[in-house]
């Protein structure tokens, strides 16, 4: 038994042996690790002297040969009234400010923390080399860095992090290097607005929004220090995560400032007690207001910049979109439709003859939503077609209160337009009917039978162009006999565009978003022609003064009565599909174009039973449209529309034959609309663009 106690005591003394000598090992390859060093700072301190050539006349140390690490900077987009919508998602946020905009804390506290002897060394310090060096043996392990902020900023833009001597060589020559060629300011400034604190921020400015929600000019003693003690390792002193941590650090940082002097024991010791880090986590780089604009901002931008520049390029964008238009727009659509079970709808509202972008607002009932129905839906647009199909017509000649037309059931099964073995038959709204009527009595009653009858007789290919000469982007894209019904999709923003060219006395603006970006730089970009507007003349001055004509009594006793405030005269039109899956009303005055779109963001779902009753245009978008636009007018002059300086001339338009109307009992007399033109009409006839072999689709035919 005591030979096996023998043996267990030789064994353990033997281990014991061993570990001595390894930590022995250990402690001298340290030393000879920081001899080393203390040799490289003593050879680069000769070399400043101009003792020898060595690494500092190598090729590699040439400041002019390298290129800094392009670590960008975040892009800002603002309001017409200089608001922040919000910053364009970045994997790095930063900001550059310049020193004098730092509050006075930071950078002392950076220096204190960091290298205590900036104001003095020439870039690399050999005193913290060696005090370092010394800490380091002392404790065993790395306490201390011995790199300067010179070294560190020459790390982080040029050399890269990689651990070789031969790294070291050259990121302690390029500092001297720097150090020689660049003020201290303007190093400490560089260093401040690139280093890493953590939590994607990069640079002070984008470090104070991300932990305290303000800018670096407003930081307090303790916020400085804070910050300041993050760099050496973020994620180690990450406040959000390890408060407790954090918390030391900053004492730390405070204690060094008291050591350099820059604080005095009163303030340490009254800053020390307080236990609370004052974290109020920012938003600025992850709020986003109105974002269905945002959105096409952004899409804007990446169509001319790339997706590199716009979200790393420190663009600063400024847009026409009005925040005040905005919040009506989502009041009056949360107003009419309030509950969590009502389909969504959109507002936009665009300048007639600059096209320029006041509001684009949505109400989705869908949190998950990501789909821009504002600008990038694409729904039936009903009635509110009809507009194009009245275009066309006046400008063939017709006179929309002496052209008459067949209001009863109408089926097509003659012509190129339609086949057939598969007839297109066509009702109004309600199945009700008023026998022979006028184009402005069909319009006001919105009479698909009359309607389907005169898109016909213009020609389906001749609306279909009208349409494009309007801005509008169709879907499918093709002319048929139904698309004077709004049988096509298209989108609020295409719709408010092409109403606002009526307005505007035949002037189309492109919608626009953008007045001008500002460049990283600083200079104003102005050769994308940012907030020039785009227009083109579209249409003749009669044309569009004659089309104003008619929906503004559309929308005073016609289906839009009631969108008017009584005091700013209003046009427009309603527009409902078959199926009541999409319900519109679009109009204008002279100062706005808006168009009111409401519907089931998931797809064509009816609308039969939304409070109780089946939606048209004019039971909902109407009354949205009304509390918008009286909100948004509101203390704006009454602007009556202007008149041309020549008026359309009139002549027949021949009616074709493309099928059969079913006979319908006389209506009661009306009192009939008075005319809105005593233009004589002429004898002259023309005869419609003849039309492509094309048929309507699928038998949809929306009101």
């Amino acid at each position: 038994m005591s030979r096996r106690h023998d043996d267990l005591d030789f064994i353990l003394a033997q281990r014991a042996r061993k570990r001595k000598r390894a930590a022995r090992t250990r402690r001298r390859r340290r030393v000879g690790v920081i001899l080393a060093v203390i040799v490289v700072a003593i050879i680069l301190g000769a070399t400043t002297v101009g003792i020898g050539t060595g690494v500092a006349l190598s090729a590699s140390c040439n400041l002019n040969t390298l290129k800094p690490v392009d670590i960008g900077q975040n892009s800002f987009v603002y309001a017409s009234d200089g608001s922040l919508l919000g910053s364009i998602p970045a994997e790095h946020n930063r900001e550059p400010v310049a020193l004098a905009r730092m509050a006075v804390w930071l950078p002392r506290a950076t220096v204190a923390i960091e290298d205590r002897r900036f104001w003095s060394h020439g870039g690399v310090d050999y005193v913290g080399i060696a005090r370092a060096a010394w800490a380091d043996v002392t404790a065993g392990k790395t306490v201390e860095g011995g790199s300067t902020i010179t070294q560190q900023l020459v790390r982080g833009l040029y050399t890269g992090r990689e651990k070789t001597f031969s790294r070291k060589i050259k990121e302690a020559c390029l500092a001297i290097k720097l150090a020689r060629k660049w003020p201290r300011s303007k190093i400490l400034d560089e260093y401040l607005n690139t280093t890493y604190y953590g939590n994607h921020a990069y640079g002070v400015e984008a470090a104070s929004q991300t932990y305290f929600s303000r800018h670096a000019s407003q930081l307090t003693l303790l916020q400085s220090a804070l910050l300041a003690g993050l760099p050496q390792a973020p994620s180690v002193y990450d406040p959000f995560n390890d408060p407790k941590a954090a918390l030391g650090r900053r004492n730390e940082v405070l204690l060094a400032m008291l050591r350099n002097r820059v604080i005095t024991a009163k303030q340490y010791r009254g800053a020390v007690r307080v236990k609370s880090l004052g974290l109020k986590p920012g938003n600025i780089y992850t709020r986003i207001k109105q974002p269905y604009f945002f959105s096409y901002v952004t899409d804007q931008l990446i169509d001319a910049y790339g997706a590199g520049t716009v979200r790393e390029g420190g663009l600063k964008v400024y847009t026409t979109i009005d925040p005040r238009l905005q919040r009506l727009a989502n009041k009056a659509i949360r107003d009419i439709l309030p509950y969590r079970t009502d389909p969504a709808s959109a507002i936009v509202s665009v300048q007639p003859g600059t096209g320029a972008i006041r509001a684009m607002a949505a109400v989705v009932r869908n949190a998950g939503n990501q789909f821009n129905l504002a600008a990038q839906s694409a729904r039936q647009a009903g009635s509110t077609f009809k507009t194009f199909v009245l275009a066309s017509a006046i400008e063939q000649g017709m006179d929309p209160n002496s052209t008459y037309y067949t209001s009863a059931p109408f089926t097509c099964d003659v012509g190129p337009w339609c086949d057939p073995a598969k007839p297109w038959e066509v009702h109004t709204y309600d199945d009700t009917y008023s026998g022979s009527e006028s184009v402005m009595r069909a319009t006001l009653q919105s009479d698909n039978t009359v309607y389907a009858q005169l898109t016909l007789d213009v020609g389906p290919r001749y609306v279909w162009q009208m349409a494009h000469r309007l801005g509008v982007h169709l879907t499918p894209d093709k002319p048929v006999a139904s698309i004077g019904l709004g049988s096509l999709a298209v989108s609020p923003l295409d719709m408010a565009a092409a109403y606002a060219t009526f307005p505007a006395m035949g002037i189309y603006a492109e919608p626009m978003a953008i007045t001008k970006v500002v460049l990283a730089s600083g200079k104003v970009d102005t050769a994308s022609g940012w907030g020039k507007p785009r227009t083109k003349r579209a249409l003749s001055e009669g044309v569009a003064w004659q089309v104003t004509d008619v929906l503004r009594q559309n929308a005073e006793y016609g289906t839009g009565a009631g969108s008017g405030d009584g005091v700013h005269p209003n046009a427009g039109k309603t527009g409902t599909t078959e199926n009541h899956a999409d319900a519109w009303f679009d109009g204008f005055t002279r100062q706005l174009s808006t168009v009111v779109w409401m519907g089931y963001q998931q797809g064509e779902i009816p609308m039969t039973n939304v409070h109780g009753q089946e939606v048209a245009g004019a039971t909902f978008p109407v009354p949205i449209w009304h509390e918008y636009m009286a909100a948004a007018l509101w203390k704006r002059p009454a602007l009556d529309f202007l008149t041309p300086d020549a008026y359309p001339t009139f002549r027949p338009l021949r009616h074709g034959d493309y099928g059969y109307l079913q006979y319908v009992s006389p209506p009661a007399p009306v009192a009939t609309t008075p005319a809105a033109t005593t233009t004589a009409p002429t004898t002259t006839t023309t005869t419609p663009p003849a039309p492509a072999n094309s048929g309507p689709p699928g038998g949809q035919q929306p009101h």
